[in-house]
């Protein structure tokens, strides 16, 4: 993993499969709250899937790719770990994002060499006008701007990567610091929530727990598989809260 683009395909064996088979990651974790002169409160569980699939991007040369993805994610009873339906007398949106799709391109991926492991590390800061202006949805929104910082990083064995196979075994971790939920009705209050998750790459969609599988069978049975096809923009619980609520 010397150049931009050999370091780009080692991480897309881990996050995905080479040959274009569909590749489950699932994950579980918690969301805490946060303010000013408040204590940390841990509000949700939190528990989601991506499935995906790679294929090459031929317009972008033979080391580009694109990432097709559908995830599903459900907010928790912190204790019970049940998917909630109401939080404080408010319905639960959960995350149906359709497509989560990336493009990717040869760069220098961040790496670290963790003895007999690499960790892959993508820190991706956010800040882009929101969807859900203030003005429009002033006990939904936290300001004009979307800010938010996600963390992901993904494990996989070195002698893996030494291989040949077109997937490789993999772990994950992921954190977020975001503004409030939409459908939390906090508006403009200060503060906001932090994720801490983690995860693995699974061998198929059904090593998914079963109570998650048969949600989204009962909702979005989609969700099960990856996109056929690109597509864009992509969906995000800004703007699918957005969809389930448009402005007046």
């Amino acid at each position: 993993m010397t150049t931009p683009a050999e370091q780009l395909r080692a991480l897309a064996r881990t996050r995905a499969s080479l040959d274009g088979a569909e590749v489950t990651y699932w994950w579980t974790g918690d969301v805490y709250a946060w303010g000013p002169d408040e204590p940390y409160e841990r509000v949700f569980g939190f528990e989601g899937v991506n499935v995906g699939r790679l294929v090459q991007d031929a317009d972008a040369g033979p080391d580009a790719y694109r990432l097709l993805t559908r995830e599903a994610a459900f907010y928790l009873d912190p204790v019970t770990r049940e998917i909630l339906e109401t939080w404080q007398d408010r319905p639960v949106v959960h995350v149906w994002n359709d497509p989560a799709n990336q493009k990717w391109r040869p760069f220098p991926v961040p790496t670290t060499e963790l003895g007999g492991q690499v960790c892959f590390s993508l820190e991706i800061p956010l800040a882009y006008p929101s969807p859900l202006p203030v003005a429009q949805y002033p006990l939904h929104s936290a300001g004009d701007t979307y800010k938010a910082l996600e963390l992901f990083q993904f494990f996989a064995d070195r002698t893996d990567l030494a291989g040949a196979a077109p997937s490789v075994p993999a772990t994950m971790s992921w954190s977020r610091m975001s503004p409030w939920l939409p459908w939390m009705a906090r508006g403009q209050r200060p503060g906001g929530l932090t994720f801490h998750c983690r995860g693995r790459k699974l061998g198929a969609y059904t090593e998914v727990p079963e109570r998650t599988r048969a949600y989204i069978a009962g909702h979005h049975p989609e969700f099960a598989h990856a996109p056929e096809r690109w597509s864009e923009p992509n969906e995000t619980s800004w703007t699918y809260f957005r969809r389930l609520n448009p402005p007046e």
